[in-house]
């Protein structure tokens, strides 16, 4: 065998006897016991809560009018943020990969500032700066667009949020695209717009999906980030994660866990989704 290639092979070392990491039990353990502590002992919790209301009770408290409000209002305010940042991120993804510029090193940094940034202060940072006397609110307002306190800023901070998620995910998957193809593709006639959509666009877009779908499941969580800038309005501009947080206030520990998991239901299922759809593509092909 290639010594050059059987360093790469499962299980295979190439200095026998000698591991970076720990052995495969001791390496599965760990992992397991992690994941039992940060994740699975939470949603433990979540599901302890809830076990004790009859069913009658539960969909009581899920299908509560307001309730029911509060998730249109996350729903269709998660959607537009996450296609927002489809847009942008895929542009951003591109600038990134494919020119060179001074300051794309801290332009790249900057793309993780949401997820260093605590929320809370991202959303009091966009309340003040949408506001009608902000930086960026007052040409709103000449206008007459009004982004603070209204569901317009409720998709600012979701997409604020959540667009390092199309980012990353479109970005690599750039870099591993030879622009040679494109250059090819060019000199030989086509378009602009051809190019892009039979030569990078059939390459990008399973991350481009798999970007949309992390994104909008950021934003059907998102709490700190929205509160501020949402105005809270019940039935107009209050999302899910603040009726959590208002049972929470009423000491309604068990309604509150019961919302909760309408979000989590709907996140998994979302997850799930866009794993098992990786995988049957990647078996595609692979022609497996």
């Amino acid at each position: 065998m290639n010594r050059s290639f059987s360093g790469l092979l499962p299980g295979r070392s190439s200095q026998p006897g000698k591991r970076v990491l720990p052995g495969f039990a001791l390496s599965l353990g760990i992992s397991l016991f992690f994941i039992s502590v940060v994740l699975i002992l939470p949603v433990t919790g979540l599901i302890a809560h809830t076990a004790g209301m009859g069913w009658e009770q539960y969909w009581a408290v899920i299908t509560d009018e307001r309730v029911v409000a509060s998730y249109k209002v996350t729903l269709w305010t998660a959607a537009l943020a996450a296609i927002i940042n489809a847009l942008v991120g895929l542009l951003l993804a591109w600038v990134l990969v494919r020119y060179e510029f001074p300051g794309k090193r801290i332009m790249d940094a900057l793309v993780d500032l949401p997820f260093a940034l605590p929320t809370a202060v991202a959303g009091i940072t966009l309340a003040a700066l949408f506001a009608q006397d902000g930086w960026y609110g007052q040409f709103f307002d000449l206008l007459g667009i009004k982004v603070s306190f209204t569901p317009l800023g409720i998709i600012v901070a979701m997409s604020f949020t959540s667009l390092p998620f199309v980012v990353r995910t479109v970005q690599p998957v750039l870099e591993d695209q030879a622009p040679e193809d494109e250059e090819a593709a060019v000199s030989l006639g086509a378009t602009d717009w051809t190019v892009f959509r039979r030569i990078l666009f059939p390459a990008i877009w399973p991350a481009l999906l798999t970007g949309i779908g992390l994104s909008f499941c950021r934003s059907l969580g998102e709490f700190g980030a929205v509160i501020f800038i949402a105005g809270n309005m019940p039935y107009v501009s209050e999302i899910t994660s603040l009726m959590i947080f208002v049972r929470l206030q009423e000491f309604d520990h068990a309604a509150a866990s019961a919302i909760a998991s309408v979000v989590l239901m709907a996140s998994l299922v979302l997850l799930l989704g866009i794993n098992l759809w990786q995988a049957r593509y990647l078996r595609r092909l692979h022609g497996r």
